[in-house]
């Protein structure tokens, strides 16, 4: 029986192979577009993907919804945008709606081999690499079954952020993949007007001038590869990275340093009718990672389920762009911080719904790049211009408004100039529309999601509330926007019976400061909210209105709570924010630094603190 199975299996896809395209998937990590010199630099030497491009379609407005990898990856994996299923927070691993199907799975059933080499990190629950025919460093297209379509991907890891750690340079110039001098000289380096002119900025510039070379060595030897195996012909091959970086304000940020990435499909004479595009041509319609799922189906002739939220970009099924990517960026690591946005390709719209936090840094894990380092030293040490120095400062700007036409590198917020009003209300309202259709999980501060979840998935709860959310999106632009008139509002709303609606009104409190001095005895009766998040954003506006006494003492009971990593992870954020931290009990650290079976971050957290106190 399984001999005959096997037989039929084959035969099958033989006629697939005859029918279907195989798909070849080369994706790198952390590299923007315009490292590329096929997308204008002129400092690149990329030899292999400018050749490829030149035979390829070459989008110009191509985004990851998400400026990080697992985030992003999510998004990708099921055709869904990470804040409607509850997978925005870096590596949590929440549950998701059972009918949010990774789209591998539609291809192996449709007969397709599918092998992975080998990033997984997909951001929810589920066996990553029993997704797969086959997911390792050795996966491979070629062990397939004979005549079988495949869809494969090779992840490079090559050009990550960590390429510019120290141990990592003196590494890939030990094993001969960067050359021991970089090729381009610090003093050649164009430092973009967003960065401070520092040598360690010049420095990382040159040496991921040529990781990046490296990198472009190995796609040119994964597209020789598929030549050399007469397959050329029958596959439609796609380059993209998974964000943008590398340099600070690059990855983690909305700005295009951290989303607006290369995307290369080169699409086969065979195969053309698949395509409205000509290959070889520049392609400025606007396209996302959400797309990507829908236009796999449609370009296979796989039916595309309802619940993916983009669109084909290629096939039978293509259809028009949208009039804006929607972009998200949540807790990266082990900081919390919220931000949305939209972009038309031209005008970019940031929204901050966490406004008093400074935007740097978005984690920790950064420090390891000298450049990050050195430019948060030059902040401290007072040498840096103000605008240089802002985005180490806490109270950053509500709202972002950015024409990438006349300034590509976003150095010039529009928002507050009175001849853009009606830019910024369009989109103001396009975003809060994005959000509330979606029933964006982002208005769930992380700490509520296992007691409103319960045994659902997250996402289930915002949908089974979807008629209210626009009204709670209303709630969090009103909280955020950092005016003092509506604080009759927020004081309202503090005793609402809804916990979402309490915790925006807090954290309204919170960003007007001394402005809410009359909230305090609402906040004060918050303090035995049933929700940790809620008890926490009370004393945390408490404390910044000069009460702290009793908001110190609640901060600390939270720390010692268990059973909630991501409510201890959030009172570790807040003390820290208050500049606190000393606060923290040794015993806490040694404990938590310690602990086998703490959360991940909890324990990275307290792993730092016991450094720095030489615990």
């Amino acid at each position: 029986m399984k001999s005959l199975f096997i037989l039929l299996l084959a035969a099958t896809s033989s006629l697939w192979a005859a029918e279907r395209p195989n798909i070849l998937w080369i994706t790198s990590e952390d590299n923007g577009k315009e490292w590329l010199g096929c997308y204008g630099n002129e400092q690149a030497k990329t030899p292999n993907l400018d050749s490829f491009a030149k035979r390829s379609v070459q989008f110009q407005n191509f985004f990851s919804n998400a400026p990080v990898c697992a985030v992003a990856r999510s998004t990708i994996l099921t055709g869904v945008y990470a804040p409607s299923q509850g997978s925005q927070h870096m590596r949590s691993r929440h549950a998701i709606p059972s009918n949010h199907k990774p789209y591998v799975s539609y291809l192996r059933e449709a007969g397709y081999y599918c092998s992975n080499a080998s990033k997984t990190d997909f951001n929810f629950i589920i066996n990553d690499k029993a997704v797969w025919d086959e997911c390792d460093g050795k996966a491979h297209y070629r062990n397939r079954a004979e005549g079988q379509p495949f869809f494969s991907i090779f992840n490079l890891t090559d050009s990550h952020e960590s390429s510019l750690f120290p141990d990592r340079i003196a590494k890939n110039r030990e094993n001969g993949h960067i050359p021991p001098t970089p090729r381009l000289s610090p003093e050649e380096v164009e430092v973009p007007p967003y960065l401070p002119d520092l040598p360690e900025i010049r420095s990382d510039y040159a040496v991921y001038s040529d990781t990046i070379t490296h990198l472009d060595r190995k796609i040119g030897k994964i597209l020789s590869e598929l030549e050399s195996q007469g397959l050329a012909d029958d596959t439609i091959v796609f380059y993209f990275s998974d964000h943008g970086g590398i340099l600070p304000r690059g990855k983690r940020y909305l700005k295009d340093t951290g989303v607006n990435v290369p995307l290369l499909v080169h699409v086969p004479e065979k195969w053309k009718a698949l395509s409205p595009f000509t290959n070889g041509s520049v392609i400025e319609e606007k396209a996302a990672f959400i797309d990507l799922a829908p236009t796999l189906f449609s370009m296979l002739g796989i039916e595309i389920p309802e619940i993916m939220q983009g669109r084909a970009i290629l096939g039978e099924k293509r259809k028009p762009a949208p009039e804006y990517v929607f972009l998200y960026a949540d807790r990266f690591d082990e900081i919390y911080g919220m931000r949305r946005g939209l972009t038309d390709g031209r005008w970019k719209y940031i929204r901050r719904f966490t406004p008093h936090l400074p935007a740097a840094p978005y984690s920790y894990y950064q420090f390891g790049q000298d450049g990050w380092t050195a430019w948060k030293k030059a902040w401290q040490e007072g040498n840096l211009s103000e605008e240089l120095s802002r985005i180490w400062e806490p109270n950053q700007e509500v709202e972002e408004l950015f024409d990438t036409q006349s300034d590509p590198w976003e150095v010039k917020n529009l928002a507050q100039d009175p001849a853009f009003a009606e830019q910024l209300k369009t989109m103001r309202e396009a975003l809060a529309g994005q959000m509330a259709a979606i029933a964006d999980t982002g208005i769930i501060p992380e700490p509520m999601f296992p007691e409103l979840a319960k045994s659902q998935p997250i996402a289930a709860y915002a949908h089974s509330r979807i008629e209210e959310w626009p009204d709670l999106i209303e709630l969090a632009f009103t909280a955020t926007k950092r005016d003092e008139t509506q604080l009759p509002l927020l004081i309202e709303k503090l005793a609402s019976k809804d916990p979402l609606e309490r915790y925006w009104a807090s954290q309204g409190c919170l960003i007007l400061g001394k402005k809410a001095a009359p909230a305090e005895e609402a906040l004060r009766v918050l303090l035995a909210d049933p929700s940790s998040a809620n008890r926490v954003s009370a004393a945390q506006a408490l404390v910044v209105m000069d009460k702290p006494a009793e908001a110190y003492e609640l901060l600390l009971t939270e720390l010692n709570k268990e059973g909630n990593e991501y409510a201890q992870q959030n009172v570790v954020n807040v003390l820290t924010q208050l500049d606190a931290h000393d606060r923290i009990p040794d015993e806490w650290v040694i404990k938590f630094s310690k602990k086998k079976k703490a959360g991940a971050y909890v324990k990275r957290l307290a792993e730092m603190l016991a450094e720095e106190r030489g615990l």
